[in-house]
């Protein structure tokens, strides 16, 4: 059965991407939002603009809380007399 197995997931890979062309080219290659023009585009890049800072941002505050968080925890188990961790 092992032996099956790379034949299998090659036979998978090949079937999906056979069946991929035909599926993709409906509505003479226009997408889901429709006719993409240069506004579309502008808009989307703004976005993007807009978005990476923001996440980056929200990120950064989530690791500063959980740093503080275990700064508190090494703290009350140094106060409680335990090793914060390790050997």
């Amino acid at each position: 059965m092992l032996r099956r197995l790379p034949i299998c997931v090659v036979l998978a890979i090949t079937t999906v991407l056979v069946a991929a062309a035909p599926v993709l080219a409906h509505d003479n290659g226009e997408g889901l939002y429709g006719e993409t023009n240069d506004r579309v585009i502008t808009n989307a890049g703004f976005i993007l603009i807009v978005f990476f800072p923001l996440f980056i941002f929200f990120v950064s505050l989530l690791q500063w809380q959980l740093e503080k968080r275990k700064d508190r925890r090494k703290a009350a188990a140094k106060a409680f007399g335990k090793s914060p961790g390790g050997w």
